[in-house]
Protein backbone atom coordinates (compact mmCIF):
# COMPACT_ATOMS: atom_id res chain seq x y z
CA UNK A 1 0.00 0.00 0.00
CA UNK A 2 1.71 3.11 -1.19
CA UNK A 3 0.49 6.93 -0.73
CA UNK A 4 1.71 9.25 -3.58
CA UNK A 5 3.34 11.15 -1.13
CA UNK A 6 4.18 8.89 1.76
CA UNK A 7 5.40 6.37 3.23
CA UNK A 8 4.52 2.75 1.51
CA UNK A 9 4.03 -0.53 2.68
CA UNK A 10 4.41 -3.79 1.24
CA UNK A 11 3.58 -6.95 1.79
CA UNK A 12 5.32 -10.10 0.79
CA UNK A 13 4.90 -13.20 2.09
CA UNK A 14 3.28 -12.01 5.33
CA UNK A 15 1.18 -14.72 8.09
CA UNK A 16 -2.26 -15.13 6.72
CA UNK A 17 -3.22 -13.82 10.47
CA UNK A 18 -1.63 -10.49 10.05
CA UNK A 19 -3.85 -7.62 10.03
CA UNK A 20 -2.85 -4.94 7.84
CA UNK A 21 -4.74 -2.41 7.88
CA UNK A 22 -3.67 -1.23 11.78
CA UNK A 23 0.15 -1.79 10.49
CA UNK A 24 -0.21 0.65 7.82
CA UNK A 25 -2.58 3.25 10.07
CA UNK A 26 1.05 2.73 12.27
CA UNK A 27 3.35 3.47 9.84
CA UNK A 28 1.36 6.67 8.55
CA UNK A 29 1.35 7.85 11.97
CA UNK A 30 4.85 7.45 12.63
CA UNK A 31 5.53 9.15 9.68
CA UNK A 32 3.74 12.06 10.54
CA UNK A 33 4.44 12.35 14.15
CA UNK A 34 8.48 10.75 13.60
CA UNK A 35 9.81 11.38 10.01
CA UNK A 36 8.09 14.57 10.56
CA UNK A 37 6.77 13.93 6.62
CA UNK A 38 9.31 12.37 5.91
CA UNK A 39 8.52 9.51 4.05
CA UNK A 40 9.93 5.68 4.24
CA UNK A 41 9.75 2.04 2.93
CA UNK A 42 8.28 -0.31 5.46
CA UNK A 43 8.69 -4.49 3.77
CA UNK A 44 6.86 -6.77 5.62
CA UNK A 45 8.21 -10.48 4.49
CA UNK A 46 9.42 -13.39 5.90
CA UNK A 47 11.68 -15.14 8.37
CA UNK A 48 14.16 -16.49 5.58
CA UNK A 49 14.23 -12.97 3.38
CA UNK A 50 15.25 -11.25 6.75
CA UNK A 51 17.71 -14.22 7.34
CA UNK A 52 19.36 -13.26 3.65
CA UNK A 53 19.35 -9.88 4.14
CA UNK A 54 21.09 -10.43 7.87
CA UNK A 55 23.65 -11.72 6.71
CA UNK A 56 24.44 -10.34 3.59
CA UNK A 57 24.27 -7.01 5.06
CA UNK A 58 24.95 -7.64 8.63
CA UNK A 59 27.02 -10.66 8.56
CA UNK A 60 24.96 -12.21 11.13
CA UNK A 61 23.15 -15.68 9.96
CA UNK A 62 20.13 -15.81 11.29
CA UNK A 63 16.37 -14.18 11.12
CA UNK A 64 15.88 -11.16 12.98
CA UNK A 65 12.80 -8.64 14.12
CA UNK A 66 13.51 -5.69 12.21
CA UNK A 67 16.09 -4.28 9.94
CA UNK A 68 16.72 -1.11 9.07
CA UNK A 69 18.25 0.68 5.86
CA UNK A 70 18.97 4.79 5.84
CA UNK A 71 19.48 6.16 3.11
CA UNK A 72 21.78 8.89 4.59
CA UNK A 73 23.88 6.13 6.76
CA UNK A 74 25.35 6.98 9.66
CA UNK A 75 26.75 10.18 8.20
CA UNK A 76 26.91 13.20 10.02
CA UNK A 77 24.65 16.01 8.07
CA UNK A 78 24.96 20.21 7.38
CA UNK A 79 23.03 21.65 9.91
CA UNK A 80 19.18 22.35 8.63
CA UNK A 81 19.54 19.48 5.69
CA UNK A 82 17.16 16.74 6.83
CA UNK A 83 17.94 13.34 6.90
CA UNK A 84 16.63 11.28 4.04
CA UNK A 85 15.15 8.26 5.62
CA UNK A 86 15.02 4.63 3.98
CA UNK A 87 13.62 1.42 4.47
CA UNK A 88 12.61 -0.82 7.32
CA UNK A 89 12.36 -4.07 6.99
CA UNK A 90 9.79 -6.10 9.60
CA UNK A 91 9.26 -10.13 10.28
CA UNK A 92 5.76 -10.93 11.96
CA UNK A 93 6.88 -14.63 12.01
CA UNK A 94 9.56 -13.34 14.16
CA UNK A 95 7.23 -10.26 16.56
CA UNK A 96 3.55 -11.56 16.29
CA UNK A 97 1.11 -9.06 16.72
CA UNK A 98 4.06 -7.26 19.02
CA UNK A 99 4.88 -5.03 15.63
CA UNK A 100 4.45 -2.02 16.86
CA UNK A 101 7.62 -1.48 18.55
CA UNK A 102 9.73 -3.27 15.98
CA UNK A 103 8.33 -0.72 13.55
CA UNK A 104 8.88 2.43 15.92
CA UNK A 105 12.59 0.93 16.66
CA UNK A 106 13.47 0.41 12.77
CA UNK A 107 12.17 4.18 11.77
CA UNK A 108 14.53 5.47 15.31
CA UNK A 109 17.48 4.12 13.71
CA UNK A 110 16.61 5.93 10.15
CA UNK A 111 16.59 8.76 12.12
CA UNK A 112 19.76 8.59 13.30
CA UNK A 113 19.22 6.92 17.09
CA UNK A 114 21.41 4.42 18.31
CA UNK A 115 20.76 1.78 20.85
CA UNK A 116 20.38 3.40 24.60
CA UNK A 117 18.28 5.19 27.03
CA UNK A 118 17.39 8.47 24.18
CA UNK A 119 16.16 5.44 21.95
CA UNK A 120 13.86 3.43 24.60
CA UNK A 121 12.63 6.64 25.87
CA UNK A 122 11.45 8.11 22.35
CA UNK A 123 9.81 4.07 21.77
CA UNK A 124 8.15 4.67 24.88
CA UNK A 125 6.83 8.00 24.11
CA UNK A 126 5.48 6.05 20.81
CA UNK A 127 3.73 2.89 21.94
CA UNK A 128 1.53 4.83 24.99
Amino acid sequence: MTASDGSSVTFRRPPASLRQTPLVKFARLLEREVGKGRAFDALITGDAELRSLNRNFRGKDYATDVLSFPIDGRDQLPEGVPRALGDVVLCPEIVGDEWRWPLAHGLLHLLGYDHGDEMSSREEELLR
